[in-house]
């Protein structure tokens, strides 16, 4: 089912080789910016087919500890930001695709008892 603890950076990678990335990494910017907050829990909602997997894949890839994913930011505005290198693959992420679970059952508890599992 895949590695959830400390992902790779294999998915952004794709993303950023794509014709049609567009680069969405200031959300990492203001992700810093609350990530020691009372306002660090944030909602990324967006409709669609906008985005919001890869931005998850690009927040994995920045912050988890089971990568080395500076090159992969080359180009992009967060790489200018000043607190780039401060949180760059400092943590460990666990990163799990709720679409995976959901198509591999037929109804909500079903999904809940396979992620216990893990």
């Amino acid at each position: 089912m895949g590695i959830y603890l400390n992902p790779s950076n294999d998915k952004f990678s794709e993303a950023r080789n794509s014709e049609i990335y567009v680069d969405k990494s200031e959300l990492i910017k203001y992700t810093n910016k609350v990530l020691h907050t009372s306002q660090k829990c944030i909602c990324v909602s967006r409709p669609r087919r906008f985005g919001k997997s890869m931005a998850a894949n690009m927040l994995a890839a920045y912050y988890s500890r089971g990568c080395d994913s500076e090159a992969l930011f080359d180009g992009l505005k967060i790489k200018n930001s000043p607190d780039f290198h401060d949180y760059l693959n400092r943590y460990d992420v666990i990163a799990l695709n709720m679409q995976d679970f959901l198509s591999r059952t037929h109804h909500v508890l079903e999904m809940l008892k396979l992620l216990m599992q893990l």
